[in-house]
């Protein structure tokens, strides 16, 4: 794969692409195949969140059959297994081989504007590039989120962000609070207790996903059943779904479901939701039974498709026993002195947020979200890739994106056929 530098001068182009994560690249590859000129802008390098912000034992937590990057299925010995995270950069840097995308990498994308000739400018650290179409596939975790409240946290308590979590080394000797339960929080959580680390975890309202389940992964049954397959218009609430945590469970060691309450029986002490920090000071939400509560319902109504399915097919696949809870909280813990416990560090591990200032075209709600119906704006000539339930599930996933990509870039060449679609007399 080539990879270009901008000149000084002002360059013209079809698209201008944003981001060269899975679905930047992605889109590019579609973009060649249609014979579109085009640019792939990258502030850092091509993958950098795979090569760069992962921590050393992170894997995938859905099967490896479900990497379908643009003609580029997953193609090694283990289907049913997880790729460890240097597996899943020769993965994709196996994709972006395949062909010859125009990529720059290290450049930042500063600005994006209509211009008065209707195109788009867009302007960069290292040159100004003028596209008829700009696809952002920047992805949505630009900013760590941090509650307000942490600044009043002791400063001799460190805070840790998950971006920048790699190994248990990294956290300070002590005792580790990590704050959330999606999947980096599960995961880092389970990281630190392998390597005998004294650890806490502060439940949140995610919720919980089985495994394996009557003879097959959890995520195997769904695909069979079309769930993958359902389009956030045909979601009960959209905004809601779009909104949702995903579910925690681990491909670690093969995978295996993460039920917290098995964890408190083990020893690992676990409160609700942080409320509050001041000094050494930490509280708690009173919500932990209640948060445990719903991430086993959503366990259980997973487990439920899946029964329902599989009586209503006539399908023979082993049963299994009756769920039940193997712990609660005797009382809710909604106050504790950090010093006093021994806590030295604080892991947060409760997202992101995107940073769309650069973007500055109306194509944005009032949240700062993206407006659009499967990756295309009404702001004619924008389009987003990359983000979680951009049409299904998997949109934000290898699984899917390559199919909203070559969706994105279909709508990108009909416009382009309309648009020079000569006028019959």
């Amino acid at each position: 794969m080539s990879v270009h530098h901008l000149s000084p001068q002002r360059q013209s182009v079809t698209v201008a692409v944003v981001g060269a994560g899975q679905a930047g690249m992605s889109a590019s590859y579609y973009l060649c195949q249609a014979g579109i000129d085009h640019v792939v802008l990258e502030r850092h390098q091509r993958f950098h969140a795979w090569k760069t912000d992962r921590w050393d034992s992170f894997c995938l937590v859905t099967p490896n059959w479900q990497c379908k990057l643009p003609d580029w299925p997953y193609r090694g010995e283990d289907p049913e297994g997880f790729m460890l995270k240097d597996e899943i950069v020769d993965y994709v840097e196996g994709f972006a081989e395949s062909f010859d995308a125009p990529l720059h990498e290290g450049v930042t994308v500063t600005r994006v504007a209509r211009a008065e000739d209707g195109r788009f400018e867009v302007d960069t650290d290292a040159g100004l590039w003028s596209a008829d179409h700009v696809i952002v596939a920047s992805g949505g975790y630009d900013r760590p989120i941090v509650p307000p409240f942490a600044e009043r946290l002791d400063p001799g308590i460190a805070q840790i962000h998950s971006k920048f979590y790699r190994r248990p080394a990294d956290i300070p000797d002590g005792t580790c609070l990590v704050v959330g339960t999606g999947q980096s929080g599960v995961q880092m959580m389970e990281d630190l207790w392998i390597a005998g680390r004294d650890v806490r975890l502060a439940v949140g309202p995610a919720p919980r996903s089985p495994r394996w389940y009557r003879g097959r992964d959890a995520t195997d049954w769904l695909h069979q059943m079309g769930y993958y397959r359902i389009t956030i218009d045909q979601q009960p609430d959209p905004k809601a779904t779009e909104a949702k945590t995903n579910h925690y469970m681990s491909g670690r060691d093969g995978g295996h479901e993460i039920d917290l309450r098995r964890f408190a029986l083990d020893g690992l002490q676990l409160y609700g939701s942080v409320a509050d920090m001041d000094g050494t000071v930490i509280r708690f939400k009173p919500d932990l039974e209640r948060n445990l509560d719903d991430a086993d319902r959503s366990y259980l109504g997973i487990r439920q498709m899946i029964d329902d399915y599989i009586e209503r097919e006539g399908i023979d696949a082993p049963t299994e026993p009756p769920f039940e809870k193997a712990w609660r909280p005797e009382r809710e813990i909604t106050e504790i002195d950090a010093a006093a416990d021994g806590i030295t560090s604080i892991l947060w591990c409760i997202g992101f947020r995107p940073d769309y200032a650069w973007l500055q075209v109306p194509c944005l709600d009032e949240t700062g979200r993206p407006v659009h119906k499967r990756g295309v704006c009404a702001e004619a000539g924008v389009y987003f890739l990359g983000l979680g339930w951009l049409n299904t599930w998997g949109s934000g996933r290898f699984l899917a994106v390559a199919e909203d990509a070559a969706h994105v870039v279909g709508t990108i060449a009909g416009e382009r056929k309309r648009v020079h679609q000569p006028l019959l007399s």
